[in-house]
Formats: C-alpha cells, structure tokens, sequence
C-alpha cells in the first residue's frame, strides 16, 4: 500500500497550453491520475516535457490523439 503524501497542492503552468493549473501530485492525488496513457505515449510526453506536468484538458487531447492515431483494427475478410 502506498503512503498517501502530505505536500500541497502546487500551481503549475503547462508546458503545452501555457494554460495554469493545480498539480496535486505531491499532495497524493491529483486528477492525472485517473488519465491512462500508453507506455509510448508516456515516453514520448516524457522526453517532449521533462520534469513538467501537464493540464489536464492537455492530458485528454493527447490520449485522445494517441487512440485515435492507432491503426484500425482490420475486419475480417468475406468471402
């Protein structure tokens, strides 16, 4: 089990938006934690922003993105 954390609530800027927006990471939950993202997804926002935390409306745009960018699934064939 997870030690819930203590710290505040910390007001960030996203590095995507520009938009403001309160991280409540150090806090032990924030709103991203809900958010499900790809290990690629992950990775890529990771090396685009490091160290950074992004809004969540940003969060959302890219997942979004992310699924919608997969290729679709290929139906079977008639015949």
């Amino acid at each position: 089990m997870n030690a819930a954390r203590n710290g505040p609530l910390i007001d960030a800027t996203c590095p995507r938006c520009g938009g403001g927006f309160a991280c409540g990471a150090e806090a032990g939950h924030c709103d991203c934690f809900d958010i499900r993202l790809s290990e690629a997804l992950r990775a890529d926002l990771a090396a685009r922003y490091p160290d950074r935390c992004l809004c969540l409306r940003c969060l959302r745009e890219v997942m979004a993105a992310d699924a919608g960018a997969a290729p679709p699934a290929t139906a079977p064939a008639r015949g």
